[in-house]
C-alpha cells in the first residue's frame, strides 16, 4: 500500500493544489474504477478510486481505496479485505459524512459456492481514515432488533424462508434504516407470494425503542390492497403517496405523517390526471432503465412521470408538492399538441421521423419548479439493422410546466452505442443546470473525425453552449467526469502503456 497522509475534508487549504493526478501511481493494485462523490445536497465532495490487489486466500481478496478531494489531491487511502463474490465498489457519502463503498460488480460464478452470501458495504470515516464493514439491523416479527455483522449464506436464507412459509403461510419481511432526523425507520409486511398485507411504517428512537407505528393494507389480498411510497422526509414530516386499489378502481392521496407522533397531518385526494399516470408518477423508465425522477427542496418536492391517456404514453406529468401547505399541483405536458410546433413530424406517442422516437435521457428540476427534459432520437435494433441514436432534444418548461422553448442539438449518427450523453450538474444552489454530451464529428479542415465535448448551461432561464475538442492520442481513451463547479474532469487511459491520468479543465461559465 502506498502511504497517503490524511487531510481532513472541509479545512481551508492554503497551499497550491494539484489540477492533475496519475491514478496508476496512487496505489500498487490494478485500478478497477473511479466515481464522483456527492454529499446529501448533491454538492461534489470529491472522488473515490478503487484498486484490486488480488486474492489473499481461497475465500478472500484485497482492495484499496484512494479518496481525492475536488482539486484531485489524494487525502486518504487504505486496504481492506472482502469475499470473492464482489468485484468492485461504488462510493457515496451518507448523511453522517461517512463514505460508503457499496458493492456494484460481482463475480457471479462465486454465487454458486455453498457459503456464498450477500457482500456488505464498507464504511470509511474520512476524519480518521478507518474502514470497517457496515453493520446492518434486522427487525424481527416479535418486535426485537438484531445486529447483523455477517449476512447469512444464500443457502441458509432459502432454507429458512421455505420453512417459515410452510409454517405460517407467509414470509415476514422488514427493512431498517437509520435516518438523519434521529433514530430509525422500519417497514414491515407479510409476504404471501402473490400479495402482501399487514404493512407498517415504524419509527424508533436512537435506543431502538418504538415511538409510533403507522399501519395500512391490514387485510390486503390480490384484488383489494393499498401501498405507500415515501417521497421525502424532514424534521417535521414524512411525505408519501398512498394508493388504494380495488380491482380496476384506484384512488390516491397525498399522505403527510407527523415525524414525532406518527399521526396524519394531511390525507388529501390526488386527482386530475388518469389513474395510470398518478399510480406511476413516482417511477420514470426509459427503454427499461429506471431514471432519477424527483428532487426535494426546502419548500417543495418535484416529481416527473409519464402521462398516460387511455393507458398509452402520451407525454409527461409533473407533480409539485408544497411542503408547508400540503397543496399538490399536477400538470401534464403532451407530445401533441404541446410540442408539435417545436419538433417537426412528432407523433402523439413520441415518435419522430424514420422510425426514431424520443428516448428520455435525463431530467433537471430547478428551484422555481421548472423542469428540463433531455431526450435523444433513438431507433431500436431491427432484424438486419443496428440500434441508432442521432439528435438530442432539450425541452425547457416554466414553473407552470408549460413549454418555454425547445433546443435541438444536431448530432452525428451513432450505431450500437447509446452513450453520447454524459452527465449533468446543478449550479447556483439548484437554480440553474449544466449538462454535457459528446459527438464524433468530422473536422472541417483536416476532414478527420474526432470527439468534441459540448457544455450546455441553462442559467437564469437562458441557454448557452460551448464546445471543446477532446484530444485522443493513439490508443488513448478520454472519458469526461463531473468536476467542481466551473470545471470538467477528463480521464486519459491507455492500459497497454499503464497510463491512467485525470485532469481538471476550466470551463467558460
Amino acid at each position: 500500500m502506498k502511504k497517503i497522509y490524511l487531510l481532513l475534508f472541509g479545512l481551508t487549504q492554503t497551499f497550491t493544489y494539484s489540477q492533475t493526478q496519475d491514478l496508476a501511481s496512487l496505489a500498487s493494485g490494478q485500478n478497477i474504477g473511479m466515481n464522483a462523490l456527492f454529499d446529501t445536497k448533491e454538492n461534489l465532495y470529491g472522488y473515490v478510486s478503487m484498486y484490486s490487489l488480488g486474492k489473499t486466500d481461497k475465500k478472500t481478496q484485497k482492495f484499496e481505496y484512494v479518496i481525492l478531494d475536488k482539486n484531485l489531491n489524494p487525502v486518504a487511502n487504505k486496504e481492506f479485505e472482502a469475499g470473492l463474490l464482489v468485484s468492485n465498489y461504488f462510493g457515496y457519502v451518507d448523511f453522517k459524512g461517512q463514505i460508503i463503498l457499496q458493492p456494484s460488480d460481482f463475480n457471479y460464478l462465486q454465487a454458486f459456492s455453498k457459503d456464498a452470501a450477500s457482500p456488505v458495504s464498507m464504511i470509511i470515516n474520512p476524519k480518521t481514515n478507518t474502514v470497517a464493514p457496515k453493520v446492518y439491523y434486522d427487525y424481527l416479527e416479535n418486535g426485537t432488533f438484531v445486529e447483523i455483522n455477517q449476512p447469512k449464506s444464500f443457502k441458509e436464507e432459502r432454507k429458512e424462508n421455505r420453512a417459515e412459509k410452510r409454517d405460517k403461510g407467509y414470509n415476514y419481511v422488514s427493512s431498517v434504516a437509520e435516518i438523519k432526523e434521529g433514530g430509525f425507520i422500519a417497514v414491515e409486511y407479510n409476504d404471501y407470494g402473490r400479495y402482501v398485507n399487514k404493512n407498517s411504517l415504524i419509527k424508533f428512537d436512537n435506543n431502538k425503542k418504538e415511538i409510533w407505528r403507522y399501519s395500512y393494507n391490514t387485510t390486503g389480498d390480490k384484488k383489494v390492497f393499498s401501498d405507500l411510497t415515501v417521497l421525502d422526509k424532514d424534521e417535521k414530516s414524512i411525505f408519501g403517496i398512498l394508493r388504494k386499489v380495488n380491482d380496476d378502481d384506484k384512488t390516491f392521496s397525498l399522505l403527510v405523517i407527523d415525524m414525532k407522533t406518527g399521526k396524519e397531518l394531511s390525507n388529501k385526494p390526488l386527482t386530475g390526471l388518469s389513474q395510470e399516470t398518478i399510480y406511476n408518477i413516482d417511477n420514470l423508465y426509459s427503454s427499461g432503465r429506471k431514471m432519477s425522477n424527483d428532487k426535494s427542496f426546502d419548500d417543495k418536492i418535484l416529481l416527473l412521470g409519464r402521462n398516460y391517456v387511455s393507458k398509452k404514453d402520451r407525454g409527461f406529468a409533473r407533480l409539485m408538492l408544497d411542503k408547508n401547505t400540503y397543496n399538490v399541483d399536477l400538470k401534464e405536458l403532451n407530445y401533441k399538441p404541446d410540442l408539435s410546433n417545436q419538433i417537426p413530424k412528432l407523433d402523439a406517442d413520441g415518435g419522430v421521423e424514420n422510425g426514431y422516437f424520443l428516448q428520455t435521457k435525463d431530467v433537471y428540476f430547478l428551484s422555481d419548479g421548472s423542469v428540463g427534459i433531455l431526450s435523444e432520437k433513438f431507433k431500436p435494433e431491427g432484424n438486419y439493422s443496428a440500434p441508432k441514436t442521432t439528435d438530442l432534444v432539450y425541452i425547457n418548461t416554466d414553473k407552470d410546466f408549460k413549454v418555454k422553448d425547445v433546443q435541438v442539438f444536431e448530432k452525428e449518427k451513432t450505431r450500437w452505442a447509446n452513450n453520447d450523453y454524459l452527465f449533468s450538474q446543478y449550479l447556483n444552489n439548484g437554480k440553474d443546470v449544466v449538462f454535457f454530451y459528446r459527438d464524433y464529428q468530422k473536422d472541417q479542415v483536416t476532414k478527420e473525425k474526432k470527439w468534441n465535448l459540448f457544455i450546455n448551461t441553462v442559467i437564469n432561464g437562458k441557454f448557452k453552449q460551448e464546445m471543446i475538442p477532446i484530444s485522443e492520442k493513439d490508443n488513448f481513451t478520454v472519458t469526461p467526469y463531473v468536476g467542481k463547479e466551473g470545471y470538467i474532469l477528463l480521464r486519459e487511459l491507455n492500459e497497454k502503456e499503464k497510463f491512467n491520468q485525470i485532469r481538471l479543465e476550466r470551463l467558460n461559465y
